[in-house]
């Protein structure tokens, strides 16, 4: 199986040197290998990630803090000098080591999280957690590990929600209800590497509302974050879904993306913005953004007609690539699923949900965004025969994150 410790998404920059990546698994020691490990040359503007992950045995490799040699070198990127310390017992206070299987993918991740009740609800980012197939987290300060299941999440805010099992007298993290200033000092907490301990590396705040893009990685999609605080304090892979803290050792964010090259930015959820979310979901109100409880489940690898390949994105109605005019081409399709009940069957083009037209494997992910397990869809594909069918299909649970 490959790791996937803090595995990082591509993100478009604004120039060619400086661009941004998410931090949450990545695969550790492993070649170069497989659909994930592309090309290292990327165009103009998009940059490749630190590390590469998703794909069967993994692919690529991170070595950063606690490794052989501590250079925080990626493969196939600058090599980067990270400046971090292990982190303090007041700074591991309600912090959690978050590992996940992707049984789907052969691989494995693991993250960071924060404890917010004493019974065991812990936030994260989404894409610590998504594909997941199961989940556990540790509490740092007592080596005390949990199974954990995915309680709700919001892929446009890249925050999950989970709700540990048996979960009792936990110490939760401080949060912060300060306004946030340019200037202020935080440091960033994490489980930098992928190593099972927590480093803190210091900062500041450089900017209170940074935008970045993320590029298509495997089955998760292309997305824009907005809002963001950004530091320049070394956020590094592994440290996604940690927390920011400020002086007060307070949380004021949750670490979620970084940027490569000889100096990093790090970016974070404001948590005002992620217990928004967290509100949302623990009041039952799902929403076109918020999805409570677990996620609708068509059943259909897909990919892009012009662009994918075969395994590109196992995305069970929820993948991605880059948008064509030619439909979600589906490549395989689950033993089992609604899918296959319908008669869909690899060959086949997606081109519609409820009469709304799919253009590509993101148009179908976004079609089904929002929906509940049991809602039922109208999926409309052409055969390899040229033949058009509509079927109705009933949406069941996903078996991954």
């Amino acid at each position: 199986m490959g790791r996937r410790y803090g595995w990082v998404r591509r993100v478009a920059a604004a120039t060619a040197l400086t661009a941004t990546v998410g931090l949450g698994g990545l695969p550790v020691a492993a070649s170069a290998s497989g659909a994930a490990a592309a090309a290292v040359v990327a165009p103009a503007g998009v940059v490749v990630p630190v590390a590469w992950g998703r794909g069967p045995g993994g692919g690529g490799s991170w070595t950063g803090p606690g490794s052989a040699d501590g250079s925080g070198t990626a493969a196939g990127t600058t090599s980067t000098a990270v400046d971090s310390d292990p982190a303090t017992d007041a700074e591991s206070t309600g912090v959690v080591l978050v590992d996940t299987e992707l049984g789907d993918e052969g691989a494995a991740g693991a993250g960071t999280g924060i404890v917010l009740t004493a019974d065991g609800e812990v936030l994260t980012n989404y894409h610590v957690v998504e594909g997941a197939t199961a989940i556990r987290v540790t509490v740092a300060s007592t080596g005390r590990s949990y199974p954990a299941e995915v309680v709700g999440h919001s892929a446009v805010a890249d925050v999950a929600l989970l709700r540990l099992d048996r979960a009792s007298g936990l110490t939760t993290a401080a949060l912060d209800d300060d306004a946030l200033a340019v200037g202020d000092a935080v440091t960033a907490v994490g489980n930098a590497g992928g190593t099972g301990t927590l480093t803190a590396a210091d900062g500041t705040v450089t900017a209170l509302d940074a935008s970045i893009t993320t590029a298509a990685e495997g089955s998760v999609a292309s997305e824009e974050l907005t809002g963001l605080v950004e530091t320049d304090a070394d956020v590094v892979p592994g440290d996604s879904g940690g927390p920011l803290l400020d002086a007060e050792g307070e949380v004021v964010g949750l670490d979620t993306a970084a940027s490569s090259g000889g100096e990093i930015d790090g970016y974070a959820v404001p948590v005002e913005d992620a217990l928004a979310v967290v509100e949302q979901i623990t009041s039952g109100r799902a929403s076109a953004t918020v999805q409570v409880g677990a996620s609708p489940f068509l059943g259909v690898q897909v990919t892009d007609t012009a662009t994918g390949y075969p395994g590109a994105a196992w995305g069970w109605g929820r993948g991605t690539l880059a948008a064509t005019a030619g439909g979600a081409s589906v490549v395989g399709v689950v033993a089992g699923s609604p899918a296959e009940a319908a008669g869909l069957a690899a060959g086949d083009t997606i081109t519609a949900v409820d009469g709304d037209a799919v253009a590509s494997a993101a148009d179908l992910s976004s079609a089904l965004e929002g929906r509940a397990v049991g809602d039922r869809v109208a999926v409309t594909w052409t055969g390899a025969d040229g033949t058009t069918r509509t079927a109705e299909v009933t949406l069941a649970a996903s078996p991954t994150a």
